[in-house]
């Protein structure tokens, strides 16, 4: 297992990239359809989204987390 003092870095990896994965196909097929080459330009458009949302995430995270503490009681 890994240990608990990574917990964010691990939360902003999965958030990113299930976020980026499924935005970026959603976006990709809005964009160009079902095209013959979607699948490659789904998975360049998941990488560029990941490598920016793997750092937002991780700076944003706990204020998302602070704004919802407050908000919930």
């Amino acid at each position: 297992m890994i240990p608990a003092k990574y917990r964010n870095i691990v939360f902003a990896f999965f958030m990113s990239s299930i976020m980026s994965f499924l935005m970026s196909m959603i976006i990709t097929f809005i964009n160009l359809g079902l095209v013959d080459d979607f699948f490659i330009r789904w998975m360049e458009a998941y990488i560029k989204a990941f490598l920016f949302a793997f750092p937002i995430i991780f700076v944003v995270a706990p204020f998302v987390h602070k704004i919802t503490n407050k908000l919930i009681k």
